[in-house]
Order: structure tokens, then sequence, then C-alpha cells
């Protein structure tokens, strides 16, 4: 059985019989790193919205080590594009809540230290605990989000275009921090990352899911083996990283073409 089981998945939102998603079935083993690729629009969103348990297939089920998706659960951290820190809570309260929910048993000065680990792990100071989301720029709030999703430890973390707003070297620099805190664990997270930047997701991803425009499915899919993953430096002189690049933009395109 594999870690995450998604079967035969169906979506339509319930003011709109249209479906958003159709039959999509997809096998998560633990640890991977999943990249969902895809045109604005075509339900990468969406779908991670239902692995979270925010929304529920019209059809299909959705499983998470055995057990089924029927809500939103501490075991599945979740990094917005939008930060999702409440903005009449300091930087160290929004994480320091998080905490609270996830370890109701440790007392407030030890959630105050975690909260400060984390925020240190992601390059910030403790300063930073003390200061509202208005007073920090946009790189600093997704390393905020970051810190606070890491903080609650869950084995599956679901990230929507998380650096989507952010500019190139802020986000360079924060594409790193993530595959550094992915990958100094033993046992790695389970990562969905939604992304339309086909660069992005080879950089960060060992599988990549292609998903078509709406009614969207999967409709290319690959792995990329750990020997194999580009560096930032080599991404564009690697032959078989550019072969891949070409190969999915040329199924987004072909897809496109498609249903005009």
């Amino acid at each position: 059985m594999s870690y995450i089981e998604v079967k035969d998945v169906s979506f339509s939102y319930t003011d709109d019989e249209r479906l958003v998603l159709k039959d999509i079935s997809l096998n998560v083993e633990k640890g991977e790193f999943v990249c969902l690729l895809g045109q604005s629009g075509c339900g990468k969103s969406t779908f991670l919205r239902l692995l979270a348990g925010l929304e529920w297939p019209a059809k299909g089920v959705i499983n998470v080590d055995g057990k089924l998706i029927t809500k939103a659960g501490l075991d599945r951290g979740v990094v917005f594009q939008d930060y999702g820190l409440f903005p009449w809570m300091t930087a160290g309260e929004n994480i320091v809540l998080a905490l609270t929910q996830k370890f109701p048993n440790k007392d407030k000065r030890q959630l105050k230290e975690t909260a400060v680990k984390m925020l240190q792990a992601v390059g910030l100071d403790e300063s930073i605990m003390k200061k509202y989301p208005k007073a920090l720029s946009g790189g600093m709030k997704q390393r905020c989000a970051i810190a606070r999703a890491f903080g609650i430890d869950p084995p599956v973390l679901l990230m929507d275009e998380p650096f989507g707003a952010l500019d190139a070297v802020t986000r360079a620099k924060l594409q790193d921090l993530l595959l550094n805190l992915w990958s100094r664990d033993k046992e790695k997270k389970t990562v969905f990352f939604v992304t339309h930047d086909v660069d992005e997701a080879i950089l960060l991803a060992n599988r990549i899911c292609v998903l078509g425009q709406s009614p969207s499915n999967i409709i290319y899919e690959c792995r990329i083996p750990e020997e194999q993953r580009p560096a930032r430096d080599t991404q564009f002189e690697d032959v078989n990283v550019l072969k891949l690049r070409n190969e999915l933009i040329r199924n987004i395109n072909r897809d496109v073409k498609s249903r005009i």
C-alpha cells in the first residue's frame, strides 16, 4: 500500500456542475517530493485543498497512511502563497499558535523556544518573534510560514505556489532553503508543491505530475532519480535536464492546443 493513495478523484464546486478535476488517481510513497505542474486555472490548488481536507471529492477517495481524509489535520502542514499569517498577531504568536495545537502538553516557554529555533532554521533571528506581518517583507513572511509548517513537524507538507509572488533572488534563496529543510531529516517529509514554473519543478521535485486543463487529469508524469537531480548552477547546461524541460513544455503545449 502506498503512503498516499488518490483513487478516481473528481471534483466540482457546489454552485457549478462543471468538473474541475476528473478521475485523478495517484500513488505516492513516503518521502517523495511531488511537484504538481500546469497552467494557471487547471485545478492544481484545488487538488492540494483536497489533500489538505479543506475540500471534499465529488467522487473518489484520498487516503494518507491508510486513513481516509475527511477533514484538515495536523498530519498535513499547509503553506499558502499569501503566507496565511494572522495580521493581528506577531510572527512569533502565529507560530506558537500552531505549535500549541500540535503540542498541547508543552508549556509556553518550550513552545517559544521551538518557535525561535524554527525561525533560526529559516534564516531569521529571534527579533522577528515580536514583529507583526505588516512589518515584514514578502520573503520574511514566507519564511515565517515555512517555519510554522516545519515546526508542527507534519509527515506531509502541502505548498501552494509559495514563492510565486516573490522576486527572483528571494525565490531562489527560499527554494534552496526548502530543499535543505526537506533533505536534512533521515525520514523525509512527503511534499506536494504546486507551481506553474517548469524550471522550479525540475529543480525541486523528484517526481513531477503535469495536470491538463480543466476538467483536469494527470496528462504526464516523470521521476527524477536522486543521482540525476539538477543543481542550480548546471540546470540550464545539463543535456538530460534540458530534454526533460522540453518534454514537460511539449506536453503542456500539446494539451493547450488540443483544447483550442
